[in-house]
C-alpha cells in the first residue's frame, strides 16, 4: 500500500472514531510504527489531524476546540438519547425532590426525555425541582407539566448558550440538589472530566461540588480525551452513563475510583 492510500484510510478512521493509536495502525496497516508517525506528521502538516501522546486525534478534538450548541446537536443524536434514558433511571419511580440539569447537547437530551421519566403528573402532587443555567434547555423544562424550573443567571457564553461567571457560580453554591446530570467535552484516565473553557469549567465543578449525587453523560467520543480545562476527577463522579464501554486505562481508572459505568 502507498503511503497516500494509507494516510487516506488514517483520515478516514479519524472521521469515524475521533482518535487513533499508532500501535493499532501499525498492526491494522502492517507497517512500523516509525511508518505511521511518518504518515501522522504528514497529515498535522497538511492541517489533517493534531498529534497527541501515542497517536492522533481529529482537527476538531484539540484541547481547545468547541463546536457551537447547534453544531453539537445534530451529533450522536441516538446514543445521546438512549444516554439520557438511561440516565434518567436514576430518578427512580415517582421521584420527588430536585435536580441540577447541566448545559449541553446530552444533557438537552435530559430535559427532552424527563416526561417519559416523571409520568402522568397528577393535579396537586409534589412538583419536580429543575435547576439549570442553560438558556437552549430552559425552555424545554419550563414547558413541563409537574415541573417547577429555576434558571441560574450570569454572563452568557455564545457558544454554549450557558450562563457563566462569578454570578453564576456563586448561585450554585447556594443550593444542594438531590441529582445533576453533568456534560463534559472529555473524559481520561489521568485528566478526569475536562472542557475547552475555563469560565465553563468553573460552573461544572460547582454543580458537581453542590450535587448530592452526580451522573456524568459521555458518549463513546468523549472517552480518552483531554480538553484545556479539568473540572473534576474521576473520584468526583457517582455514576458514568456512555454509549460504549471504556477501555484500557480510563476503564481501570473509573473502576479505581468507584464510579457506575452505565451502558445505554
Amino acid at each position: 500500500m502507498y503511503a497516500m492510500e494509507r494516510q487516506q484510510l488514517i483520515e478516514r478512521l479519524l472521521g469515524e472514531l475521533g482518535r487513533v493509536a499508532v500501535v493499532d495502525l501499525a498492526r491494522r496497516f502492517d507497517v512500523t510504527t516509525e511508518t505511521i508517525r511518518r504518515d501522522l506528521a504528514a497529515l498535522e502538516e497538511a492541517g489533517a489531524l493534531v498529534r497527541v501522546h501515542g497517536g492522533a486525534v481529529a482537527k476538531d478534538a484539540d484541547s481547545t476546540s468547541e463546536p457551537t450548541v447547534g453544531e453539537r446537536a445534530s451529533r450522536h443524536g441516538e446514543a445521546k438519547a438512549a444516554i439520557a434514558r438511561r440516565a434518567l433511571s436514576a430518578l427512580g419511580e415517582g421521584f420527588q425532590g430536585s435536580i441540577f440539569v447541566d448545559a449541553g447537547t446530552t444533557t438537552a437530551a435530559v430535559a427532552a426525555h424527563l416526561p417519559e421519566r416523571l409520568g402522568v403528573v397528577h393535579p396537586g402532587s409534589r412538583r419536580v425541582e429543575v435547576v439549570t443555567h442553560s438558556l437552549t434547555i430552559a425552555p424545554v423544562l419550563a414547558a413541563l407539566d409537574g415541573v417547577s424550573l429555576t434558571v441560574v443567571g450570569g454572563r452568557i457564553r455564545g457558544v454554549t448558550a450557558a450562563a457563566v461567571g462569578a454570578e453564576t457560580v456563586a448561585a450554585v453554591q447556594r443550593m444542594r440538589p438531590d441529582i445533576a446530570f453533568i456534560g463534559t467535552n472529555g473524559v481520561s484516565a489521568g485528566f478526569g472530566l475536562s472542557t475547552p473553557d475555563p469560565d465553563e469549567a468553573s460552573v461544572k465543578t460547582a454543580i458537581m461540588r453542590s450535587a448530592r449525587r452526580t451522573i456524568v453523560l459521555a458518549d463513546a467520543s468523549k472517552h480518552d480525551r483531554e480538553l484545556l480545562v479539568t473540572f473534576a476527577a474521576l473520584d468526583d463522579i457517582d455514576v458514568l452513563v456512555t454509549d460504549a464501554a471504556p477501555q484500557g486505562d480510563l476503564a481501570t481508572a473509573l473502576a479505581d475510583a468507584d464510579v457506575e459505568v452505565w451502558i445505554a
